[in-house]
């Protein structure tokens, strides 16, 4: 049987024509490596198990040109964004197109360091990862001393600047000593509808290390593809959350190995699709060591013609005596045409576990609704009450006030969308 090579489609060859122009990327040995990774493999399809329901190659018709660094403008009009955006009160880092911007940035906190981004090691075994490992601009590195506890929120605002297509690459890596205790809020703003986003976030905790993240798609971004690789030394803890409530095409992939000893991992989300957007949330989460404990608890409302997407793999090593494991997936579907794809998955290579998993996918309670609709109450508002109680259920899981106040912010203004759209007209 002869095997017969897959042709590269538009976007492929038109990423391996922007990498070969970066001729800095190019002559550097871990970029040309992390490419030559992804142009072996390629943008991913549905044969891809991981990327079954979202088929990025059908998807990426061509890619758009780089994104160019800010300019004076860019600056001014970031400028001024970031003033109409309500501060969290710690410091706040600023990436403006995938680069660090330090004129628009913070001092970071005693206790805290910027550096750069050591390329050397390859992050994850995935295409997309090694795409975003050869092609980010401007890295940013964040340290964390070890014993240090940063009592405020670190913000990391990605804003975008310019008008039509671009793709733009990040990388940010947060490196948190032994014992220390950190949060973070990572929003993503300002993409218009050509706008391909690329960002790979890696997460490195320290023995009894505390660490809060949380991340905000709130723009119009074509295609939002985000990457988080984590490891979780032990007695470590991280709690992460993300809110989807913008992007035309969002892909969140989450890659967490508890390495350590009663290494504890919380990982949410809440994602909110109208029209006709796609959201992908992905997990592998590794436990590597006896004792550790995992919990994933995430939640979706699909309204119009919108798809969402949640795929869970917990995989528990032979040695990872007395793991806790659970993991949650819940969807609200608001119209007959709305879909959601659940896949939770269990792989377990120890005998002294308790390990679980669920998956439901429904409507609005009709019960509840009329009970509020006889007490006056109009349908879609009724509707949105139940939706509130249902996404805050989630966000509450974030235990940290700060943080918490800033995921229901953009889901307030999701759900007041919603009750401004021809809904409201209903009876």
């Amino acid at each position: 049987m002869t095997a017969h090579a897959v042709p590269r489609s538009a976007a492929e060859s038109t990423l391996i024509s922007q990498f070969e122009a970066q001729t800095d990327f190019a002559q550097s040995p871990a970029r040309a490596a992390a490419f030559r990774r992804f142009a072996e493999r390629g943008l991913p399809t549905r044969r891809v198990e991981s990327w079954h329901y979202t088929d990025l190659r059908a998807a990426m018709l061509d890619a758009a040109p780089l994104a160019p660094a800010p300019d004076a403008a860019a600056l001014e009009a970031a400028e001024r964004a970031l003033a109409g955006r309500k501060r969290l009160g710690g410091a706040r880092l600023v990436l403006i197109n995938g680069r660090f911007v330090e004129a628009l940035s913070d001092s970071p906190p005693a206790g805290v360091t910027l550096g750069k981004v050591d390329h050397k090691t390859p992050v994850a075994n995935d295409p997309m990862i090694a795409l975003a490992e050869a092609m980010s601009q401007g890295d940013c590195a964040v340290r964390v001393s070890d014993g240090a506890w940063i009592d405020e929120p670190i913000e990391i605002v990605r804003l975008v600047s310019g008008e039509g297509a671009s793709s733009l690459y990040s990388r940010t890596e947060i490196a948190v000593g032994a014992g220390a205790r950190v949060s973070f809020l990572e929003t993503f703003a300002g993409a218009g509808s050509g706008v391909q986003r690329h960002a790979l976030t890696t997460l490195a905790l320290a023995g009894d290390a505390s660490v809060k993240h949380a991340v905000v798609v709130e723009d119009r971004a074509e295609l939002h593809l985000e990457s988080q690789v984590a490891e979780i030394a032990t007695g470590a803890e991280l709690s992460a959350f993300g809110l989807v409530s913008g992007g035309s095409l969002v892909r969140r992939q989450l890659f967490v190995r508890l390495l350590g000893e009663r290494a504890k991992i919380a990982l949410g989300g809440l994602a909110l699709l109208d029209h006709s957007r796609r959201s992908d949330t992905t997990l592998e989460v590794v436990h590597s060591a006896m004792g550790g404990t995992s919990r994933e608890f995430y939640r979706s409302i699909v309204d119009d013609e919108a798809a969402g997407t949640f795929q869970g793999k917990v995989i528990v090593a032979a040695g990872a005596q007395k793991t806790d494991g659970a993991m949650k997936t819940q969807a609200v579907l608001l119209s007959p045409q709305a879909q959601m794809n659940a896949k939770p998955e269990l792989e377990i290579f120890a005998d002294d576990v308790v390990c679980g998993h669920g998956a439901t996918v429904g409507s609005l309670d009709p019960e509840q609704v009329f009970y509020l609709r006889a007490r006056g109450v109009p349908r879609h508002e009724a509707e949105a009450m139940l939706l509130e109680a249902f996404g805050a259920e989630a966000i509450e899981r974030m235990e940290d006030d700060a943080l918490a106040e800033a995921l229901r912010a953009p889901f307030r203004a999701w759900l007041a969308s919603r009750r401004a759209g021809p809904a409201e007209a209903s009876p």
